[in-house]
């Protein structure tokens, strides 16, 4: 089965209606299918789209990020990040050696700072509304890459 590139321009919505994030206006998202490069139940919903289709798809927050998990959250002293300016939804990168840890700032106490190393909406049932903009088959260099090159040609985003 020849696989292929989907771009579509979307707007991703909270539960509550507020607006998380969105697509740039003329530059779609482009994925290459089955490569685990958006979420697999979103990726699940967009693949039967034709260009021009819309959807507004639905996901609870297992299907999406996860719920929080409490073991990813810890508490550090307060003077060893005294260097930075901390303020409570800021993200720190954490380098841990081999890797690197993005976390988030979630309260600062006296003596302690917690930091939050969650994905961002963990715990957030999501919706987006999905305009797909061109379905085409992954050409012989995207499948050697494994990603997709945008929705003209080779363009990596940053």
């Amino acid at each position: 089965m020849k696989r292929r590139v989907f771009a579509f321009n979307y707007v991703l919505k909270g539960a509550d209606g507020q607006q998380l994030d969105a697509s740039d206006a003329g530059e779609p998202l482009a994925f290459l299918e089955g490569t685990g490069q958006i979420i697999p139940k979103l990726e699940e919903e967009v693949i039967s789209m034709k260009a021009g289709d819309k959807k507004n798809v639905k996901l609870a927050a297992k299907e999406a990020y996860g719920e929080p998990d409490p073991k990813m959250k810890m508490d550090v002293p307060k003077e060893e990040l005294a260097h930075l300016k901390l303020e409570v939804g800021a993200f720190l990168q954490l380098n841990l050696g081999e890797q690197t840890k993005v976390v988030r700032v979630a309260t600062i106490g006296d003596k302690v700072v917690t930091l939050d190393g969650n994905h961002p909406l963990a715990g957030v049932d999501l919706v987006f509304d999905i305009e797909m903009v061109a379905v085409r088959e992954a050409t012989a260099e995207e499948l050697q890459h494994g990603h997709a090159h945008g929705a003209h040609g080779h363009g990596h985003h940053h």
